[in-house]
């Protein structure tokens, strides 16, 4: 049908793009807190990240603490160790600075041209992150004050990336100003 054909064309356009854009990119790993399993969020999510022209990861930690500081603690230092080495790192803290899907581009693009060859995003737990990981990362960033579904976030952070990542690329994706 004509609907599908037009569906078929973004799609070989994306593919086209993620080619053309994958030497100028930098991985993207989103690390959470929390067990997605076989979820329809979860589908979500890596349906975004695969969508990234260098593929993007999510990685899931746990910690059998109950509720609690050493909890926090233990899913910060999970989340931390999950990093690959001298990546940049963002914590998603709605303590942090709300960002706009264009500064969140102009961020990933710095660090890609500071040398960072990766790049952490990280959502915590139930508690949020412990000090220690709000100390280690490059920049806090808030999603706005609204309250969001832990479950839902990871795919609203994953469909962030890919925006950001189109932006950077001067994809036609993003409608921006």
């Amino acid at each position: 049908s004509r609907n599908c054909q037009g569906w078929q064309r973004r799609l070989d356009a994306t593919s086209k793009w993620q080619k053309a854009n994958r030497s100028r990119s930098m991985q993207l790993f989103i690390l959470a807190v929390g067990k997605g399993r076989a979820s329809p969020e979860n589908t979500l999510t890596q349906g975004w990240l695969s969508r990234l022209p260098q593929g993007g990861s999510l990685i899931e930690v746990e910690s059998k603490f109950p509720p609690g500081q050493k909890r926090t603690d233990d899913e910060s230092s999970r989340l931390l160790r999950a990093m690959p080495d001298g990546a940049a790192l963002a914590v998603l803290d709605p303590r942090g600075k709300d960002h706009s899907s264009e500064d969140l581009a102009a961020l990933i693009g710095t660090w890609r041209d500071g040398g960072f060859a990766a790049a952490c995003f990280a959502i915590g737990g139930a508690d949020g992150h412990a000090d220690m990981m709000r100390q280690k990362a490059e920049r806090s960033i808030s999603f706005g004050r609204a309250t969001w579904p832990h479950m839902l976030f990871p795919a609203m952070l994953a469909e962030q990336l890919y925006r950001a990542s189109a932006i950077l690329a001067g994809h036609p994706y993003h409608r921006g100003d």
